[in-house]
């Protein structure tokens, strides 16, 4: 039996690769906040799902956790970790609460590292176990190679996870514990109705008009989102490669985003002026 522990598995990319891989025969333990989520997980996966109660921000929780999964698993390997557990925060840096930028890093980077840390010797880097050693296998984000405006808490966070999965691999090659990083483009999960702004935030800034159209930019990001279904596959290539790539691009078309990347700098800059542009000129008319 093979084992892989989600984070973040009571909706969206974590429930549907939990529902994928015990469908092609793996044990998974999945981690929710709720007790509630735990017990409809429980009931719905049955006797090949373990639901784990913790938040990634809570150190004890992971630990009261970890000891739960060693019981399980007794001297054997966990096969993968998938840190998948993240949010999305939305504003202008100029008037964001400094609490809600460092809300993004607890979740999506120090929360990723915390659970990481608790887990590696269950991956191998305890060499008493018996198997091979794990993946770990980190959802970042296209957005953690480009950053857009109003969005750079999650991508600075994501940038982050780029480094961290990159350090990793190269720290765990002692072990032969690998890391890599998934880049999903926008994905149909609650993740983003969850980051639309709160009435009348930045009534009062600058930045109001243009962020009036937060709302239409989120519906047009879910339009145009791909299935998680896509992301559980791709999980499960991964899982059973050897050897896979360092880095996935997942995205309905990944040649723009290529193409931006080659870009200079200023040339991106210009871009986004003139469509901030467009966005004032029709809020005055």
């Amino acid at each position: 039996m093979q084992y892989i522990l989600i984070t973040g598995a009571s909706t969206g990319i974590g429930y549907t690769t939990t529902k994928y891989l015990i469908e092609h025969g793996y044990f998974v333990f999945g981690s929710v906040r709720k007790a509630t989520d735990a017990h409809r997980l429980e009931n719905e996966f049955g006797e090949k799902f373990k639901a784990l109660l913790f938040d990634v921000k809570d150190e004890d929780a992971i630990q009261k956790s970890k000891a739960e999964v060693e019981n399980i698993l007794g001297s054997n390997n966990l096969t993968a970790l998938i840190n998948n557990a993240g949010i999305v925060v939305f504003g202008p840096l100029q008037h964001l609460p400094f609490e809600e930028f460092q809300n993004q890093f607890e979740v999506n980077v120090f929360g990723v590292l915390r659970v990481t840390q608790a887990f590696l010797p269950l991956l191998g880097a305890d060499k008493k176990r018996k198997g091979s050693p794990g993946k770990i296998i980190n959802i970042s984000s296209v957005s953690g190679t480009f950053t857009n405006p109003f969005l750079v808490p999650y991508c600075a966070s994501k940038f982050a996870l780029e480094s961290l999965t990159d350090g990793l691999r190269r720290e765990l090659l002692i072990y032969g514990i690998d890391a890599i990083s998934i880049q999903p483009g926008p994905i149909k999960t609650p993740i983003w109705t969850k980051a639309k702004l709160p009435d009348n935030q930045y009534d009062n800034t600058d930045y109001d008009p243009v962020l009036k159209g937060t709302d239409k930019m989120i519906a047009k990001t879910e339009r145009n989102a791909i299935d998680p279904i896509n992301i559980a596959q791709l999980i499960h290539k991964i899982l059973r490669k050897r050897k896979p790539k360092t880095k996935y691009i997942i995205m309905r078309n990944s040649l723009p985003i290529r193409f931006v990347r080659l870009l200079p700098d200023r040339w991106v800059d210009k871009i986004f002026k003139i469509q901030i542009n467009k966005i004032l000129e029709k809020s005055l008319t």
